[in-house]
């Protein structure tokens, strides 16, 4: 093959990869919670009633996905082994109980995926939108609207989220100042009493839903095609329950809220998760498409100089 044609294949080459070079997703900025407002940031709502916990909720800059919004100002979150870091295993804030992330690795060893009796499932709700939606896609693929509300829930939901859905409203979590309140600044990361284990062991580990695929597993979330219906989650919230941003004494575990809900008889305290400087995570995928446009138009800038050199030969 001459070099003219060698040139010619490499430049389709190039053509052809380049476009699976993503841009890296913007990253969340975090934000105090007065600053999301009905048409701007998202709020990022954590359910840790499971283990005695409170309902965090925190604000995040938009555009950005899922998965940033649970890797920045204190939060952070641990795939799997068999999946990785894109399979929400593991949910942590730095304010809460040292930073200590759950389930506990005594409780689930995160090295395949989660059972479905026992995930953290995601479910969205759009500006204007009282009623949740289950994600249909992964939280390093899903990007919240502005003035949206992203609830992550532990238990159990089927593959449709017809089962186990969130009991508390989008309203009873979601902004409702028009204009930003507050100043836009980052508080230090407050020391939290030691962690405190209260999730017996879960029994098996077949393949769970609601997290982003693995490559190669079928279905929304990994579950296997026809996932029978698994029953209702225990009670994470109650729709009655009263607006959160009211002053109430601060939980015990929970640093530096800036507002909070009283707890009700069927649903967790709510609270304002300040946000801590830490630095985000930036798991945004496989970064081998990049490496291989980069080689083919060095590559290509290479033989573009021996024909250039021939021809000055010549």
């Amino acid at each position: 093959m001459t070099a003219r044609r060698w040139l010619r294949s490499i430049a389709a080459l190039t053509i052809i990869a380049a476009p699976v070079v993503a841009p890296t997703p913007a990253l969340a900025a975090p934000l105090p919670i007065g600053q999301c407002t009905t048409s701007s940031g998202v709020i990022l709502a954590v359910d840790f009633s499971k283990w005695g916990g409170p309902l965090l909720r925190s604000c995040g800059t938009t555009p950005t996905t899922g998965y940033q919004l649970l890797n920045q100002g204190g939060w952070r979150t641990t795939g799997t082994q068999h999946d990785g870091p894109a399979f929400i295993c593991r949910i942590g804030y730095a304010g809460h109980q040292g930073g200590t992330q759950y389930p506990t690795p005594a409780d689930e060893k995160c090295a395949l995926t989660p059972p479905a009796s026992a995930y953290w499932s995601y479910w969205h709700a759009d500006p204007g939108q009282n009623s949740w939606v289950y994600s249909q896609l992964g939280a390093m693929s899903y990007k919240p609207k502005p003035g949206s509300v992203d609830l992550w829930i532990f238990g159990a939901t089927d593959i449709g989220g017809t089962q186990g859905r969130p009991t508390l409203s989008p309203d009873s979590v979601r902004a409702r100042n028009s204009q930003p309140v507050g100043a836009a600044t980052t508080a230090p990361a407050p020391a939290a009493p030691p962690p405190v284990d209260a999730n017996p062991p879960v029994a098996g580990n077949p393949p769970g839903v609601g997290n982003p695929p693995a490559a190669g597993a079928p279905g929304v979330g990994n579950p296997p095609p026809g996932l029978p219906p698994v029953g209702a989650s225990p009670p994470v919230g109650a729709a009655s329950s009263p607006a959160v941003g009211s002053t109430s004494p601060v939980a015990e575990g929970v640093g530096l809220p800036s507002g909070s809900s009283s707890p009700t008889s069927t649903g967790p305290l709510v609270l304002d998760a300040v946000p801590t400087a830490t630095a985000a995570r930036q798991d945004t995928g496989s970064a081998l498409p990049a490496l291989i446009t980069v080689g083919l138009l060095g590559l290509l800038a290479l033989v573009g100089a021996v024909v250039g050199w021939r021809r000055r030969r010549a």
